[in-house]
């Protein structure tokens, strides 16, 4: 009897051993689930219903198998007409390597504690890839529907395949998504692909939508493959939408932000364009440098030929070399007052034949100060007599000692280079790293580019928009050179005592001209860096040089006639920087603030009364707290006291029309208020150049002056690219003033080599503008170069 136990126990153990000793057999695919286990076998794309509740909880099981090279996904949809937030459905998806939960009603929280509720909500789940070395893999998906609700809760499930997860090449892929059912997609390369453009279109704007790629960067994916995400924003502030006030609590939103996309991936364009656009780049700049030789070498030949023939210079002091008095048409007959025989023999003309013996020293003397000139007893008193006279000419404002306007001059010129330096190493160093934070963390809102026409290199996202400014340094540095050669050869006149070169035609600094193309250049640069992460935040980069050429150019264009009384390059700085601080505040405040616009409009009116007192009395109203004050006066006794004529004719109708033209710009801000403010004070300054470039041409012809080939081709040119690249400027391809979502709306594809975009253009044709603008400047007066000073008008 006490065997007992031990035979009942070794019955036990009989079939164990039994099965533990038989041979193994091969692995069978996983049965189908009992209906009546706690997780219920379940089929694909078929709607199953049912009630769960706090005692009720439902499981279904799906089970697929995965072939080598084939990415299977499921996506799982959950709709339930509860709109009860304390006992939503709570669905939990189980996979091999993951869990995946969500509620429905999916509830969103938007701005200002809004609540968006979806009662049908959808979810991809994480595919799992079968490799050669693994073989076909069984998958099996657990998805558990409950909810505490103590009534219950209905639901409807549905899980399918998706038959087209795999995005390919070339081919648009339509679908549609919301907040609630988001989707996403896997893409991977093409042997002979490694890189692409992903182009999401929709025919509305609006729900908001956003678009992410996971594992951005082929190398951080060793399948050499990504995932395309899109999501729906619950609101639309995001992407520059209003607001929406909802009517009710809890309200829900099935059908509301459905979204309709289309989704096209294609290949970036190959190596051979980026060589072949910055050949072209090259090569069309480069050919400026072979035009400018050509030119300068048929000059050479051509004053050889006049050098041999010896009819250079043959009326060398002769007074009958102009035909005509250039303003002779406009003096009175009987009137001598400011005509050349009196300036001939004034102490102008007398300080210029006596400075002849000096104009061969170097103008680097460090022992020439301008004190030297105004240490005179009688030079306030002389400056105010000669200022003011009805006819003014050259010599009347060339009375200073060449070498201490020269040295004045190239103040700007040094200036310009230190402004340079101080600002573009921030500047250079900012966009390094807002562009590193972009590579870094994907963001692609963090730039404005135009993502349609936006050509990598390295690690720079829009190389094209880079490139393209190229023209800006290299024509800036053709500039130089071109200044740089006129500067020798007037050195070398002046060193071999050349009368021409001192007594006749426009005196010569060459400071501004030095100083503008430098400013062309640095345009170039800063443009680049500007365009490394265009955003808010580094606006004024290139804007900034814009003003400074633009007020270099009118300083250069007065300087012209007005040697003597230019502004001095520290206040003509200051004034930049005081206009750039505008700039910035404009930007800051002046979208909304009407106070900002009446203060500025205010200073704008106030500083073209200023400027335009100064200029009509040749630099003899004094600029201080009582100008206004003097200038009513002046006013009331000329003008509405006496009824007189003006005395400066020329000046008034011009200061008048200028004035006419800031008051405009001033009212039109202060009424309309644009939001791009610096567009808008570049508008100003860009205007009063060409008002006053206008002016001095129309008065050149006026005093019956010529216009030679070289700057008149130069102005027809200028007048052309201008036109022409407006044209590109305005089409407005991307914009930081709206939401990242706006400026994408303004995206457009390139329009030349596949390569640059219609900003680009305007870089190029910009940049070529500009070195004509400056050409302009350098040539106008060339045709004075064989006439007298004090025979050529002022104006």
């Amino acid at each position: 009897m006490r065997s007992c136990p031990r035979l009942a126990l070794l019955c036990a153990l009989l079939p164990w051993l039994l099965r533990a000793a038989a041979p193994p057999r091969p692995a069978q695919p996983l049965p189908r689930r009992d209906p009546h286990d706690p997780a219920r076998g379940a089929d694909f794309d078929r709607v199953y219903s049912g009630v769960v509740s706090l005692s009720t909880e439902n499981i279904y099981s799906f089970n697929y198998t995965s072939q080598p090279g084939q990415v299977n996904a499921v996506r799982v949809y959950v709709n339930s007409s509860s709109e009860n937030l304390d006992y939503p459905v709570l669905v939990v998806v189980r996979q091999q390597k993951g869990v995946l939960s969500w509620q429905v009603p999916l509830l969103f929280q938007g701005l200002y504690q809004r609540t968006y509720n979806y009662q049908e909500v959808s979810r991809t789940l994480c595919p799992s890839e079968a490799t050669n070395e693994t073989g076909p893999l069984e998958q099996l998906v657990f998805v558990d529907v409950a909810s505490m609700a103590p009534l219950g809760a209905q639901y409807k499930l549905l899980v399918t395949k998706i038959k087209h997860f795999q995005l390919q090449t070339n081919v648009a892929f339509h679908f549609t998504a919301s907040p609630s059912q988001p989707q996403y997609f896997l893409y991977k390369f093409p042997d002979d692909v490694d890189s692409v453009i992903i182009k999401v279109q929709s025919e509305m704007a609006y729900p908001c939508s956003v678009v992410s790629v996971q594992n951005i960067m082929k190398k951080d994916f060793p399948g050499e493959q990504f995932f395309v995400v899109f999501v729906i924003k619950p609101e639309d502030y995001a992407c520059g939408g209003s607001f929406f006030i909802q009517g009710k609590e809890n309200q829900t939103w099935n059908l509301q932000r459905t979204k309709n996309l289309k989704v096209t991936i294609v290949p970036s364009i190959k190596g051979s364009v980026y060589v072949k656009s910055i050949l072209l780049s090259s090569l069309i700049f480069f050919s400026f440098y072979l035009g400018c030789l050509l030119i300068a070498f048929v000059h050479y030949i051509r004053f050889q030929r006049k050098s041999i023939d010896g009819s250079f210079g043959s009326s060398d002091g002769s007074e009958n070399m102009v035909a005509s008095h250039p303003i002779a048409a406009g003096t009175p007959e009987g009137s001598n007052y400011g005509a050349i025989e009196e300036s001939s023999s004034s102490p102008g003309r007398q300080m210029s034949s006596s400075d002849g013996g000096q104009t061969c020293q170097s103008d680097t003397d460090s022992s020439v100060e301008e004190s030297d000139f105004d240490t005179m007893p009688d030079i306030e008193s002389d400056k105010n007599v000669i200022r003011t006279k009805m006819f003014l000419y050259l010599s009347d404002l060339s009375r200073k000692d060449r070498r201490i306007v020269s040295k004045k001059y190239k103040i700007y010129f040094w200036n310009i280079i230190t402004i340079a330096v101080f600002y573009a190493l921030p500047v250079i160093q900012l966009v390094i790293t807002y562009q590193t934070v972009a590579n870094v963390t994907g963001n692609q809102d963090i730039c404005y580019y135009n993502f349609l026409c936006a050509h990598p290199l390295g690690v720079l996202s829009a190389f094209n928009n880079i490139l393209s400014n190229l023209g800006h340094v290299l024509l800036g540095f053709l500039f130089l050179l071109i200044v740089l050669r006129r500067d020798i050869l007037h050195r070398r006149a002046l060193e071999a005592k050349d009368i021409f070169a001192m007594e006749y035609g426009i005196p010569k600094h060459f400071g501004v001209f030095y100083a503008m193309g430098i400013a062309l250049m640095m345009e170039g640069v800063l443009s680049a860096c500007y365009h490394v992460c265009p955003n808010y935040s580094n606006f004024q980069f290139d804007t900034s040089f814009m003003y400074m050429i633009a007020g270099l150019c009118m300083l250069k264009l007065y300087q012209t006639r007005h040697p003597d009384i230019n502004a001095s390059a520290y206040a003509a700085y200051a004034s930049f920087a005081a206009v750039i601080t505008l700039t910035v505040l404009g930007v800051v405040f002046g979208k909304n603030d009407l106070w900002f616009w009446v203060i500025f409009s205010a200073i704008h009116i106030l500083v073209s009364l200023a400027l335009s007192t100064q200029i009509y009395y040749m630099g003899r109203f004094k600029i201080d707290l009582g100008i206004f004050r003097r200038a009513a006066m002046v006013f009331y006794t000329d003008f509405v006291h006496q009824c007189s004529r003006p005395l400066y004719m020329d000046r008034m109708v011009l200061l008048i029309v200028g004035n006419l033209v800031n008051w405009s710009f001033a009212l039109f801000g202060l009424v309309y208020r644009p939001r791009d403010f610096a567009s808008y004070m570049l508008g100003i300054f860009i205007c009063n150049l060409l008002l006053y470039l206008a002016f001095y041409i129309i008065m050149k012809l006026r005093s019956s002056e010529k216009l030679l080939p070289i700057p008149l081709f130069c102005i027809v040119a200028t007048a052309l690219l201008w036109a022409a690249s407006l044209y590109f400027f305005f089409q407005n391809l991307s914009s930081w003033e709206g939401t990242p979502a706006e400026s994408r709306e303004k995206n457009r594809e390139c329009i030349l080599l596949d390569f640059f975009d219609d900003h680009d253009i305007w870089h190029f044709l910009s940049a070529t503008a500009l070195f004509f603008s400056f050409l302009v400047l350098l040539t106008l007066d060339d045709d004075l170069d064989v006439v007298r000073r004090d025979q050529i008008p002022v104006f």
